[in-house]
């Protein structure tokens, strides 16, 4: 089960995240979690918005550095607007170029392939797993478990706190649900 973490400044803005606080709602929206995400090993990114979801959901979660966002360079507490006005060529780069990194952070080929070589760590293991994470990481784990184009990863949204459920079946991934609201 992948969550993505609760709503921050900049998830609100719509900007390329710093490694912050989550805002007063998305702690309180977080809290509100506690007890209703299931039983099983609990993980989050190494940010400070993950680890914060995590321990307001009440998971004692242990910190995996594979399901940190990508890395958006000199972008971060930009939105990609201020981007697209700034420097109209590197935002289309980047949104069209899986290998780009004109912000000098990470590709999109490189934070997927990041992201397909921590679930091909977690296919073969038993049990249920709780991650906390970000939006970019859900929608690269869906993109590897549907072995779609990367190009397919602009097409899967996924908000905070949502739910998107991977099944691990004879060595594969299967996609249950996506961006669902969690439920009791």
């Amino acid at each position: 089960m992948l969550v993505r973490h609760a709503t921050t400044d900049a998830v609100r803005r719509a900007a390329f995240p710093l490694d912050e606080r989550l805002d007063a709602g998305g702690v309180a929206a977080a809290e509100a979690l506690a007890g209703r995400l299931g039983r099983g090993d609990a993980l989050c990114g190494p940010s400070l918005r993950a680890r914060a979801t995590a321990a307001a959901c009440g998971l004692d979660a242990r910190v995996e550095p594979a399901l940190d966002e990508c890395d958006f360079g000199a972008w971060r507490g930009r939105t990609l607007a201020d981007v697209h006005a700034s420097d109209e060529a590197a935002a289309v780069a980047w949104m069209t170029d899986p290998a780009a990194r004109p912000h000098g952070g990470e590709s999109l080929e490189g934070f997927a392939e990041r992201v397909r070589g921590w679930l091909a760590g977690q296919v073969g293991l038993d049990g249920r797993a709780v991650a906390i994470t970000h939006g970019g990481v859900i929608k690269a784990a869906v993109v590897a478990a549907l072995g779609a184009p990367l190009e397919a990863f602009w097409r899967v949204d996924a908000a905070p706190l949502a739910v998107t459920e991977l099944h691990a079946r004879d060595g594969r991934w299967t996609v249950a649900c996506v961006n669902a609201p969690v439920v009791a």
